[in-house]
Protein backbone atom coordinates (compact mmCIF):
# COMPACT_ATOMS: atom_id res chain seq x y z
CA UNK A 1 0.00 0.00 0.00
CA UNK A 2 2.29 2.54 -1.22
CA UNK A 3 1.06 6.01 -2.38
CA UNK A 4 1.90 6.61 -6.15
CA UNK A 5 4.51 9.21 -6.51
CA UNK A 6 3.66 10.04 -10.19
CA UNK A 7 1.20 11.87 -12.00
CA UNK A 8 1.52 13.52 -15.21
CA UNK A 9 5.43 13.40 -15.83
CA UNK A 10 7.68 11.24 -17.90
CA UNK A 11 8.14 7.87 -16.00
CA UNK A 12 11.74 7.29 -16.20
CA UNK A 13 13.66 4.10 -17.88
CA UNK A 14 14.29 2.58 -14.38
CA UNK A 15 10.78 3.04 -12.89
CA UNK A 16 9.07 0.89 -15.79
CA UNK A 17 7.98 -3.02 -14.72
CA UNK A 18 5.65 -5.27 -15.72
CA UNK A 19 4.65 -7.01 -19.07
CA UNK A 20 2.20 -6.22 -21.92
CA UNK A 21 -0.30 -9.15 -20.86
CA UNK A 22 -0.70 -7.37 -17.05
CA UNK A 23 -3.51 -5.03 -19.38
CA UNK A 24 -5.70 -7.65 -20.15
CA UNK A 25 -7.08 -8.11 -16.74
CA UNK A 26 -7.01 -4.61 -16.41
CA UNK A 27 -8.95 -3.71 -19.88
CA UNK A 28 -11.13 -7.11 -18.79
CA UNK A 29 -11.73 -5.96 -15.41
CA UNK A 30 -13.13 -2.58 -16.52
CA UNK A 31 -15.94 -3.69 -18.14
CA UNK A 32 -16.93 -6.45 -15.85
CA UNK A 33 -19.54 -4.33 -14.03
CA UNK A 34 -23.09 -3.49 -14.40
CA UNK A 35 -22.42 -0.09 -16.33
CA UNK A 36 -21.06 -2.19 -19.38
CA UNK A 37 -24.68 -4.30 -18.69
CA UNK A 38 -26.80 -1.51 -18.25
CA UNK A 39 -25.57 -0.52 -21.84
CA UNK A 40 -26.26 -3.40 -23.15
CA UNK A 41 -29.82 -3.25 -22.35
CA UNK A 42 -30.12 -0.18 -23.96
CA UNK A 43 -30.58 -1.82 -27.82
CA UNK A 44 -33.63 -3.48 -26.55
CA UNK A 45 -34.99 -0.88 -24.78
CA UNK A 46 -34.18 1.21 -28.68
CA UNK A 47 -36.02 -1.48 -30.16
CA UNK A 48 -33.75 -4.04 -31.96
CA UNK A 49 -34.38 -8.08 -30.90
CA UNK A 50 -32.01 -9.95 -29.11
CA UNK A 51 -30.40 -11.27 -32.15
CA UNK A 52 -29.55 -7.52 -33.86
CA UNK A 53 -28.34 -6.22 -30.22
CA UNK A 54 -25.69 -9.18 -30.37
CA UNK A 55 -24.60 -8.22 -33.78
CA UNK A 56 -24.16 -4.10 -33.10
CA UNK A 57 -22.59 -5.30 -30.06
CA UNK A 58 -20.29 -7.33 -31.41
CA UNK A 59 -19.79 -4.79 -34.43
CA UNK A 60 -19.13 -1.93 -32.33
CA UNK A 61 -17.18 -3.13 -30.02
CA UNK A 62 -14.99 -4.64 -32.12
CA UNK A 63 -14.50 -1.50 -34.21
CA UNK A 64 -14.17 0.72 -30.92
CA UNK A 65 -11.81 -1.26 -29.51
CA UNK A 66 -9.29 -0.65 -32.47
CA UNK A 67 -9.33 3.20 -31.53
CA UNK A 68 -8.87 2.22 -27.72
CA UNK A 69 -6.27 0.10 -28.02
CA UNK A 70 -3.99 2.13 -30.22
CA UNK A 71 -4.19 4.75 -27.81
CA UNK A 72 -3.22 2.03 -25.14
CA UNK A 73 -0.08 1.60 -27.41
CA UNK A 74 1.12 4.99 -26.72
CA UNK A 75 1.63 4.22 -23.36
CA UNK A 76 5.15 2.57 -23.18
CA UNK A 77 6.67 4.32 -26.01
CA UNK A 78 5.85 8.06 -24.46
CA UNK A 79 5.89 7.37 -20.96
CA UNK A 80 3.50 9.92 -19.98
CA UNK A 81 -0.53 9.75 -19.55
CA UNK A 82 -2.93 10.12 -22.68
CA UNK A 83 -4.32 13.42 -22.52
CA UNK A 84 -0.97 15.43 -21.93
CA UNK A 85 0.39 13.92 -24.71
CA UNK A 86 -2.34 15.97 -26.93
CA UNK A 87 -0.19 18.65 -26.67
CA UNK A 88 1.74 17.84 -29.34
CA UNK A 89 -1.47 17.78 -31.63
CA UNK A 90 -3.17 20.89 -29.99
CA UNK A 91 -0.50 22.83 -28.13
CA UNK A 92 0.48 23.27 -25.01
CA UNK A 93 -2.33 25.63 -23.68
CA UNK A 94 -4.44 24.30 -26.69
CA UNK A 95 -5.12 20.84 -25.53
CA UNK A 96 -6.87 22.47 -22.32
CA UNK A 97 -9.93 22.81 -24.85
CA UNK A 98 -10.08 18.50 -25.44
CA UNK A 99 -8.92 18.34 -21.83
CA UNK A 100 -11.81 20.23 -20.45
CA UNK A 101 -14.50 18.32 -22.45
CA UNK A 102 -12.76 15.16 -21.49
CA UNK A 103 -13.28 16.12 -17.74
CA UNK A 104 -17.44 15.24 -19.00
CA UNK A 105 -16.67 11.85 -19.59
CA UNK A 106 -15.23 11.28 -16.64
CA UNK A 107 -17.91 13.14 -13.94
CA UNK A 108 -20.59 11.38 -16.62
CA UNK A 109 -19.28 7.88 -16.11
CA UNK A 110 -18.59 8.62 -12.39
CA UNK A 111 -21.82 9.85 -11.91
CA UNK A 112 -23.77 7.09 -13.87
CA UNK A 113 -21.65 3.81 -11.57
CA UNK A 114 -22.16 5.83 -9.00
CA UNK A 115 -25.73 6.09 -9.19
CA UNK A 116 -25.79 2.09 -9.98
CA UNK A 117 -24.02 1.24 -7.17
CA UNK A 118 -25.52 3.23 -4.66
CA UNK A 119 -28.71 2.06 -5.88
CA UNK A 120 -27.22 -1.96 -5.09
CA UNK A 121 -26.14 -0.74 -1.73
CA UNK A 122 -29.21 0.61 -0.82
CA UNK A 123 -30.91 -2.89 -2.18
CA UNK A 124 -28.78 -5.02 -0.37
CA UNK A 125 -28.82 -2.63 3.24
CA UNK A 126 -32.13 -0.36 2.99
CA UNK A 127 -29.22 2.49 3.47
CA UNK A 128 -30.85 5.53 1.64
CA UNK A 129 -29.66 6.00 -1.68
CA UNK A 130 -28.16 9.30 -1.23
CA UNK A 131 -25.58 8.18 2.29
CA UNK A 132 -24.81 4.90 -0.05
CA UNK A 133 -23.46 7.45 -2.89
CA UNK A 134 -21.43 9.32 -0.33
CA UNK A 135 -20.14 6.61 1.22
CA UNK A 136 -18.98 4.61 -1.87
CA UNK A 137 -17.52 7.64 -3.49
CA UNK A 138 -15.47 8.26 -0.33
CA UNK A 139 -14.07 4.25 -0.66
CA UNK A 140 -13.15 5.54 -4.41
CA UNK A 141 -11.41 8.78 -3.39
CA UNK A 142 -9.30 6.64 -1.11
CA UNK A 143 -8.44 4.19 -3.62
CA UNK A 144 -7.48 6.50 -6.05
CA UNK A 145 -5.03 8.21 -3.85
CA UNK A 146 -2.70 5.03 -3.84
CA UNK A 147 -3.47 5.09 -7.82
CA UNK A 148 -1.18 3.15 -10.53
CA UNK A 149 0.23 0.06 -8.95
CA UNK A 150 -3.11 -0.55 -6.46
CA UNK A 151 -5.54 -0.23 -8.97
CA UNK A 152 -3.16 -2.62 -11.02
CA UNK A 153 -3.22 -5.45 -8.11
CA UNK A 154 -7.23 -4.07 -7.83
CA UNK A 155 -8.30 -5.05 -11.40
CA UNK A 156 -6.26 -8.47 -11.60
CA UNK A 157 -8.83 -9.97 -8.06
CA UNK A 158 -11.43 -8.41 -9.81
CA UNK A 159 -11.12 -9.79 -12.80
CA UNK A 160 -10.49 -13.34 -11.71
CA UNK A 161 -13.32 -12.94 -9.14
CA UNK A 162 -16.02 -11.58 -11.75
CA UNK A 163 -15.07 -14.29 -14.08
CA UNK A 164 -16.60 -17.15 -12.04
CA UNK A 165 -19.18 -15.27 -10.81
CA UNK A 166 -20.66 -14.21 -14.14
CA UNK A 167 -19.66 -17.38 -15.78
CA UNK A 168 -22.73 -18.66 -13.23
CA UNK A 169 -25.18 -15.89 -13.97
CA UNK A 170 -23.71 -16.59 -17.54
CA UNK A 171 -25.79 -20.17 -17.04
CA UNK A 172 -28.59 -18.70 -15.28
CA UNK A 173 -29.66 -15.94 -17.67
CA UNK A 174 -29.57 -18.00 -20.45
CA UNK A 175 -32.04 -20.67 -18.63
CA UNK A 176 -34.56 -17.70 -18.73
CA UNK A 177 -37.55 -17.64 -20.62
CA UNK A 178 -37.76 -14.76 -23.75
CA UNK A 179 -40.42 -13.95 -26.11
CA UNK A 180 -40.99 -15.79 -28.53
CA UNK A 181 -38.98 -14.33 -32.15
CA UNK A 182 -36.32 -12.59 -29.57
CA UNK A 183 -33.53 -14.58 -31.71
CA UNK A 184 -34.32 -14.19 -35.67
CA UNK A 185 -33.01 -12.93 -37.86
CA UNK A 186 -35.89 -11.32 -39.71
CA UNK A 187 -36.18 -7.87 -40.80
CA UNK A 188 -34.20 -4.95 -38.89
CA UNK A 189 -34.36 -1.24 -38.93
CA UNK A 190 -31.39 -0.34 -40.37
CA UNK A 191 -31.60 3.31 -38.60
CA UNK A 192 -31.55 1.75 -35.13
CA UNK A 193 -29.20 -0.62 -36.21
CA UNK A 194 -26.93 1.95 -36.73
CA UNK A 195 -27.37 3.82 -33.55
CA UNK A 196 -26.60 1.02 -31.97
CA UNK A 197 -23.49 0.11 -33.30
CA UNK A 198 -22.22 3.93 -32.86
CA UNK A 199 -23.29 3.37 -29.33
CA UNK A 200 -21.39 0.65 -28.28
CA UNK A 201 -18.15 1.93 -30.21
CA UNK A 202 -19.03 5.19 -28.23
CA UNK A 203 -18.66 2.71 -25.19
CA UNK A 204 -15.05 1.43 -25.87
CA UNK A 205 -13.90 5.18 -27.66
CA UNK A 206 -15.03 6.74 -24.07
CA UNK A 207 -11.68 5.06 -22.68
CA UNK A 208 -9.56 6.16 -25.32
CA UNK A 209 -8.53 9.38 -22.94
CA UNK A 210 -7.15 7.63 -19.97
CA UNK A 211 -5.93 4.01 -21.73
CA UNK A 212 -2.53 4.84 -21.96
CA UNK A 213 -2.52 5.83 -18.50
CA UNK A 214 -2.00 1.87 -17.63
CA UNK A 215 0.16 1.22 -19.60
CA UNK A 216 2.77 4.29 -19.44
CA UNK A 217 4.47 2.10 -16.80
CA UNK A 218 5.43 -0.52 -18.91
CA UNK A 219 9.28 -0.66 -20.07
CA UNK A 220 9.91 1.08 -23.74
CA UNK A 221 10.75 -1.90 -24.97
CA UNK A 222 7.48 -3.59 -24.83
CA UNK A 223 6.37 -4.78 -28.41
CA UNK A 224 3.80 -2.10 -29.76
CA UNK A 225 1.99 -4.96 -31.37
CA UNK A 226 2.02 -7.23 -27.46
CA UNK A 227 0.49 -3.87 -26.05
CA UNK A 228 -2.53 -3.39 -28.72
CA UNK A 229 -3.54 -7.12 -28.78
CA UNK A 230 -3.99 -8.11 -24.99
CA UNK A 231 -5.80 -4.26 -24.45
CA UNK A 232 -7.59 -5.31 -27.60
CA UNK A 233 -8.41 -8.86 -26.42
CA UNK A 234 -9.10 -7.92 -22.41
CA UNK A 235 -11.63 -4.96 -23.17
CA UNK A 236 -13.07 -6.66 -26.29
CA UNK A 237 -14.38 -10.20 -24.31
CA UNK A 238 -15.30 -8.51 -21.14
CA UNK A 239 -17.48 -5.98 -23.14
CA UNK A 240 -19.45 -8.38 -25.40
CA UNK A 241 -19.79 -11.07 -22.55
CA UNK A 242 -21.35 -8.32 -20.09
CA UNK A 243 -23.67 -6.76 -22.86
CA UNK A 244 -24.96 -9.93 -24.22
CA UNK A 245 -26.08 -10.59 -20.63
CA UNK A 246 -27.72 -7.16 -20.62
CA UNK A 247 -29.63 -7.79 -23.51
CA UNK A 248 -30.97 -11.18 -22.38
CA UNK A 249 -31.98 -9.54 -18.96
CA UNK A 250 -33.79 -6.68 -19.91
CA UNK A 251 -35.69 -8.77 -22.66
CA UNK A 252 -36.76 -12.11 -20.20
CA UNK A 253 -37.31 -9.15 -17.10
CA UNK A 254 -39.21 -6.21 -18.75
CA UNK A 255 -38.93 -3.98 -15.50
CA UNK A 256 -34.82 -4.92 -15.24
CA UNK A 257 -33.40 -1.56 -15.25
CA UNK A 258 -35.40 -0.07 -12.89
CA UNK A 259 -33.60 -2.06 -10.15
CA UNK A 260 -30.91 -3.46 -12.15
CA UNK A 261 -28.28 -4.94 -9.67
CA UNK A 262 -30.91 -6.45 -7.02
CA UNK A 263 -32.60 -8.31 -10.05
CA UNK A 264 -29.22 -9.57 -11.31
CA UNK A 265 -28.54 -10.68 -7.77
CA UNK A 266 -31.96 -12.01 -7.22
CA UNK A 267 -30.89 -14.67 -9.85
CA UNK A 268 -29.12 -16.21 -7.33
CA UNK A 269 -31.44 -16.69 -4.93
CA UNK A 270 -29.68 -17.63 -1.73
CA UNK A 271 -26.23 -16.57 -2.60
CA UNK A 272 -27.62 -13.18 -3.54
CA UNK A 273 -25.38 -11.70 -1.14
CA UNK A 274 -22.18 -12.92 -3.24
CA UNK A 275 -23.60 -11.05 -6.85
CA UNK A 276 -24.30 -8.01 -4.71
CA UNK A 277 -20.64 -7.74 -3.12
CA UNK A 278 -19.42 -8.71 -6.71
CA UNK A 279 -21.83 -5.43 -8.36
CA UNK A 280 -20.47 -2.97 -5.85
CA UNK A 281 -16.70 -4.03 -6.10
CA UNK A 282 -16.94 -4.10 -9.57
CA UNK A 283 -18.78 -0.11 -9.84
CA UNK A 284 -16.05 1.26 -7.11
CA UNK A 285 -13.38 -0.07 -9.37
CA UNK A 286 -14.48 1.33 -12.59
CA UNK A 287 -14.90 4.39 -10.68
CA UNK A 288 -11.61 4.54 -9.71
CA UNK A 289 -10.51 4.66 -13.15
CA UNK A 290 -12.84 7.89 -13.62
CA UNK A 291 -11.64 9.16 -10.26
CA UNK A 292 -7.98 8.89 -11.10
CA UNK A 293 -8.40 10.14 -14.66
CA UNK A 294 -10.15 13.29 -14.16
CA UNK A 295 -7.24 14.04 -11.47
CA UNK A 296 -4.70 13.37 -14.31
CA UNK A 297 -6.81 15.58 -16.52
CA UNK A 298 -7.01 18.40 -13.78
CA UNK A 299 -3.68 18.38 -13.16
CA UNK A 300 -2.97 18.48 -17.13
CA UNK A 301 -4.64 21.45 -17.43
CA UNK A 302 -3.62 23.36 -14.12
CA UNK A 303 0.24 22.80 -15.26
CA UNK A 304 0.94 25.04 -17.91
CA UNK A 305 -0.39 28.25 -15.56
CA UNK A 306 1.26 26.71 -11.89
CA UNK A 307 4.60 24.62 -12.51
CA UNK A 308 2.62 22.43 -9.81
CA UNK A 309 4.43 19.90 -7.85
CA UNK A 310 2.55 17.15 -7.15
CA UNK A 311 2.80 16.15 -3.32
CA UNK A 312 0.94 13.72 -1.43
CA UNK A 313 -0.77 16.36 0.24
CA UNK A 314 -1.72 18.13 -3.03
CA UNK A 315 -2.57 14.33 -4.73
CA UNK A 316 -4.97 14.07 -1.64
CA UNK A 317 -6.50 17.75 -1.87
CA UNK A 318 -7.04 17.31 -5.74
CA UNK A 319 -8.55 13.94 -5.72
CA UNK A 320 -11.11 15.13 -3.25
CA UNK A 321 -12.01 17.93 -4.93
CA UNK A 322 -12.34 15.89 -8.23
CA UNK A 323 -14.29 13.29 -5.92
CA UNK A 324 -17.13 15.51 -4.50
CA UNK A 325 -17.61 17.64 -8.01
CA UNK A 326 -18.60 13.99 -9.15
CA UNK A 327 -20.66 13.56 -6.06
CA UNK A 328 -22.76 16.07 -6.85
CA UNK A 329 -23.48 15.00 -10.38
CA UNK A 330 -24.52 11.92 -8.76
CA UNK A 331 -26.99 13.11 -5.96
CA UNK A 332 -28.55 15.38 -9.17
CA UNK A 333 -29.00 12.60 -11.25
CA UNK A 334 -30.12 9.66 -9.08
CA UNK A 335 -33.51 10.41 -10.02
CA UNK A 336 -33.94 10.22 -13.58
CA UNK A 337 -30.81 7.81 -14.59
CA UNK A 338 -31.33 6.30 -18.02
CA UNK A 339 -32.27 9.54 -19.71
CA UNK A 340 -29.37 10.99 -17.81
CA UNK A 341 -26.89 8.17 -19.15
CA UNK A 342 -28.32 8.11 -22.58
CA UNK A 343 -28.09 11.82 -22.82
CA UNK A 344 -24.50 11.80 -22.05
CA UNK A 345 -23.47 9.17 -23.94
CA UNK A 346 -24.23 10.98 -27.18
CA UNK A 347 -22.96 14.08 -26.26
CA UNK A 348 -19.41 12.95 -25.44
CA UNK A 349 -18.96 10.94 -28.38
CA UNK A 350 -19.49 14.11 -30.77
CA UNK A 351 -16.02 15.41 -29.19
CA UNK A 352 -14.39 12.09 -28.31
CA UNK A 353 -14.55 11.00 -31.55
CA UNK A 354 -12.87 13.51 -33.59
CA UNK A 355 -10.31 14.45 -30.53
CA UNK A 356 -9.17 10.33 -30.64
CA UNK A 357 -8.90 10.67 -34.76
CA UNK A 358 -6.54 13.48 -34.35
CA UNK A 359 -4.29 11.87 -32.09
CA UNK A 360 -4.33 8.63 -34.05
CA UNK A 361 -3.59 10.08 -36.79
CA UNK A 362 -0.76 12.49 -35.93
CA UNK A 363 1.50 9.19 -33.77
CA UNK A 364 0.69 6.89 -36.41
CA UNK A 365 1.18 8.36 -40.22
CA UNK A 366 2.97 11.91 -39.17
CA UNK A 367 5.14 11.70 -36.40
CA UNK A 368 5.11 7.85 -36.18
CA UNK A 369 5.24 7.79 -32.62
CA UNK A 370 8.84 10.55 -32.32
CA UNK A 371 7.93 13.13 -30.02
CA UNK A 372 10.20 15.42 -27.68
CA UNK A 373 8.47 15.00 -24.36
CA UNK A 374 10.21 17.38 -22.54
CA UNK A 375 8.64 20.39 -25.10
CA UNK A 376 5.48 18.52 -24.53
CA UNK A 377 6.15 19.75 -21.14
CA UNK A 378 7.50 23.11 -22.39
CA UNK A 379 4.78 26.17 -22.97
CA UNK A 380 7.98 27.77 -25.42
CA UNK A 381 8.84 24.07 -26.67
CA UNK A 382 8.37 23.27 -30.96
CA UNK A 383 5.01 22.37 -29.69
CA UNK A 384 3.86 25.86 -28.95
CA UNK A 385 1.22 27.33 -27.10
CA UNK A 386 -1.87 26.56 -29.44
CA UNK A 387 -1.58 24.70 -32.50
CA UNK A 388 -4.28 26.59 -34.66
CA UNK A 389 -4.36 23.47 -37.51
CA UNK A 390 -5.38 21.02 -35.01
CA UNK A 391 -8.14 23.80 -32.75
CA UNK A 392 -9.94 24.28 -36.22
CA UNK A 393 -10.00 20.91 -37.30
CA UNK A 394 -11.50 19.57 -34.18
CA UNK A 395 -13.72 22.75 -34.14
CA UNK A 396 -14.75 22.11 -37.80
CA UNK A 397 -15.29 18.72 -37.36
CA UNK A 398 -17.47 19.12 -34.32
CA UNK A 399 -19.41 21.61 -36.93
CA UNK A 400 -19.52 18.75 -39.91
CA UNK A 401 -20.74 16.16 -37.21
CA UNK A 402 -24.52 18.53 -36.31
CA UNK A 403 -26.04 17.35 -39.23
CA UNK A 404 -26.12 13.86 -38.87
CA UNK A 405 -27.01 13.83 -34.85
CA UNK A 406 -29.67 12.02 -33.40
CA UNK A 407 -30.85 12.72 -29.88
CA UNK A 408 -33.33 13.39 -27.85
CA UNK A 409 -32.69 16.92 -27.57
CA UNK A 410 -31.91 17.18 -31.31
CA UNK A 411 -32.60 15.75 -34.70
CA UNK A 412 -29.97 16.81 -37.62
CA UNK A 413 -31.16 16.58 -41.47
CA UNK A 414 -29.12 14.32 -42.46
CA UNK A 415 -29.98 12.23 -40.00
CA UNK A 416 -33.39 12.50 -40.72
CA UNK A 417 -33.08 11.63 -44.29
CA UNK A 418 -31.38 8.10 -42.96
CA UNK A 419 -34.28 7.42 -41.07
CA UNK A 420 -32.93 8.53 -37.87
CA UNK A 421 -29.89 6.37 -38.55
CA UNK A 422 -27.07 8.45 -36.42
CA UNK A 423 -23.82 8.32 -38.63
CA UNK A 424 -21.69 11.02 -36.77
CA UNK A 425 -18.88 9.21 -35.30
CA UNK A 426 -18.20 8.14 -38.88
CA UNK A 427 -17.91 12.12 -39.77
CA UNK A 428 -16.14 12.41 -36.63
CA UNK A 429 -13.83 9.99 -37.67
CA UNK A 430 -13.06 11.07 -41.01
CA UNK A 431 -13.50 14.85 -41.19
CA UNK A 432 -10.60 15.55 -38.45
CA UNK A 433 -8.35 12.86 -40.19
CA UNK A 434 -8.25 14.37 -43.47
CA UNK A 435 -8.54 18.37 -42.14
CA UNK A 436 -5.42 17.49 -40.03
CA UNK A 437 -3.55 15.27 -42.02
CA UNK A 438 -2.51 17.79 -44.76
CA UNK A 439 -2.17 20.81 -43.51
CA UNK A 440 -0.01 19.70 -40.92
CA UNK A 441 1.64 17.39 -43.48
CA UNK A 442 2.47 20.13 -45.02
CA UNK A 443 3.63 22.47 -41.50
CA UNK A 444 6.00 19.77 -40.25
CA UNK A 445 7.57 19.12 -43.49
CA UNK A 446 8.37 23.09 -43.91
CA UNK A 447 9.75 22.90 -40.83
CA UNK A 448 11.97 20.03 -41.31
CA UNK A 449 13.22 21.85 -44.30
CA UNK A 450 14.03 25.08 -42.28
CA UNK A 451 16.17 23.07 -39.76
CA UNK A 452 17.93 21.17 -42.59
CA UNK A 453 19.13 24.71 -43.87
CA UNK A 454 20.34 26.59 -40.98
CA UNK A 455 22.09 22.84 -40.34
CA UNK A 456 23.91 23.45 -43.66
CA UNK A 457 24.78 27.17 -42.92
CA UNK A 458 26.35 26.28 -40.09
Amino acid sequence: MKVESRSIEFIPIDERSGKARDLFPIWFGANMHITTLVTGALPITMGLNLFWSLVAIVIGTLIGAIFMASHSAQGPQLGIPQMIQSRAQFGVIGAIFPLFLVMFVYFGYFASSGMLAAQTLSSLTSIDQTYSIIILNALCFIVTIFGYQFIHKMQKVLSWTTLVIYLIATVLVFQLSVPAGSWNVGHVNLSQFLLVVSMIATWQLSYAPYVADYSRYLPITTPTKHTFWYSYAGTSVSTIWIMTLGSVLVTAIPNFLEHTGANLAHLFGGFAIIMFLVIIFGQLAINVFNLYGAFMSTITTIEPFAKLKVTPKVRVIMILAVAIVGTILCLLGKSNFLSFFLNFIWFMSYFLIPWTSINLVDYYFLRHGRYSVKDIFDVNGQYGKINMITCLAFLLSIIAEIPFINTTLYVGPMAKAFGGADLAWVVGLIVPAVLYYYPMKFKLKTESHKIDTQESIL
